[in-house]
């Protein structure tokens, strides 16, 4: 039996506040940042390549409709996830500050974790061969794939998953550290 982190009435309420948790984020990043020109050049880049994994993920996830297990899936079972810790990652040290880094660290420990265990909860019922996925494909670090997997990047499912805003969100981000760091 598949053990669970989280008993399943907090994970189905944390999971409701996701989205609430990044606003917060948001504006926490906003207000705390002390950006400086070093540290947009070193954070940024990371925070971009964060969304590129995500982005290349999206390109394979055809939501509830089949079991995504090509490009960055068949790496790692939760690319979308390790794409916005990259991205948090690049964005702290862009915004020179470990506690927002520590912030986000309890965000998605305690919130984006449990939605982790709830999706995968979903995707065992809606697919049967999710089960040998997960046996074969880690969690979150990646590792090289111990098969070869068909599949391809389609950009069709990236605009349906719409990842794009992310990178609008991104470049306002951006617009705003580099207003506080040169402002």
């Amino acid at each position: 039996m598949r053990r669970h982190w989280f008993p399943k009435p907090y994970a189905d309420a944390v999971a409701r506040w996701r989205v609430a948790a990044g606003f917060l984020l948001v504006a926490a990043f906003a207000y705390f940042a002390a950006p400086t020109p070093a540290s947009l050049a070193a954070g940024l880049p990371v925070a971009a390549a964060g969304l590129l994994l995500r982005g290349w993920a999206a390109g394979h996830l055809a939501k509830n409709e089949r079991l995504a297990v090509s490009g960055p899936y068949a790496w790692c079972r939760n690319p979308l996830y390790l794409g916005t810790l990259v991205v948090a990652a690049g964005l702290a040290v862009a915004a020179r500050r470990p506690l927002l880094a520590a912030l986000f660290a309890a965000v998605f420990a305690l919130v984006y974790l449990p939605a982790i265990e709830l999706e995968e909860q979903h995707l065992r019922q809606l697919f049967p061969e999710f089960a040998d996925y997960a046996e074969r494909v880690p969690w979150l670090i990646p590792r090289p794939p111990s098969r070869s997997v068909a599949g391809r990047f389609q950009q069709a499912l990236y605009w349906k998953n719409r990842e794009y805003k992310a990178w609008l969100g991104l470049l306002a981000g951006a617009a705003w550290l580099a207003w506080r760091a040169w402002g």
